[in-house]
């Protein structure tokens, strides 16, 4: 039997931190989820990066923008793509997992990852939970045993919507989502892990993500946020 390696997923690295340790970095993300009502000025984010400031905001539709691109590779960070030039934030959320549940170790380092997946972030840094993002990536003497097999990866969204408890928190204060722009997503899909010799697997997916959506603006990633599916 073929020994399959550990592939970078948003089911293993970083799973065992604390919700604690992302309220540190991201409080915004992690107290609308576990405090709505005395938090969702913090963690609300623009539905289609066009309304002002101090415009009410209703509360979001599920359904994503017919403006999805798929985001292309850059030269620069291996097979990681660029950041998708979206605007909406369930659309942007489905494009960011699909960067994050994808990877191929034959042509990117760990280094050209980590890089390619940082151009995805925000550069607020007071909404910006690099350690949750980052932590998806195994340590250099894996990712090398990874490469010594050609271990790649490839994402697929099946769908992504807003979680209940988002939608609630946001319909029962609208105008809070000028704080901070950003939106809580969860996103589903699949991710198929190739090897050498015919090695292959496939597995379900699952991530929420915090992702913002400033006034006249691309959509940006701030963190993984818990684990709330809803």
């Amino acid at each position: 039997m073929r020994r399959r390696f550990p592939s970078v997923s948003l089911s293993s690295y970083g799973a065992g931190w604390s919700a604690n340790r992302r309220v540190a970095i991201v409080a915004c993300v992690v107290a609308v989820l576990l405090v709505i009502a005395g938090v969702v000025a913090l963690l609300t984010g623009n539905g289609n990066g066009h309304q002002e400031p101090d415009t009410a905001v209703p509360a979001p539709a599920d359904s994503p923008s017919s403006t999805e691109v798929t985001p292309s590779p850059s030269s620069g960070s291996g097979s990681v793509p660029t950041p998708a030039q979206i605007a909406e934030p369930i659309g942007f959320a489905m494009a960011a997992a699909q960067m994050l549940w994808s990877y191929d170790s034959r042509d990117t380092s760990r280094d050209q990852q980590l890089a390619g997946m940082r151009a995805w972030m925000t550069k607020e840094t007071e909404y910006a939970d690099w350690a949750s993002i980052s932590g998806q990536v195994p340590d250099p003497v894996l990712w090398s045993r990874m490469a010594d097999q050609d271990q790649h990866a490839t994402g697929t969204v099946t769908e992504g919507h807003y979680p209940s408890a988002f939608k609630q928190a946001l319909a029962e204060d609208p105008s809070a989502i000028t704080e901070a722009y950003i939106y809580v997503v969860t996103v589903n899909g699949k991710q198929e892990i190739s090897w050498k010799q015919g090695g292959a697997g496939a597995e379900d997916r699952a991530v929420t993500l915090a992702v913002q959506c400033r006034p006249n603006a691309d959509c940006t990633l701030a963190a993984i946020a818990p684990s709330v599916t809803q």
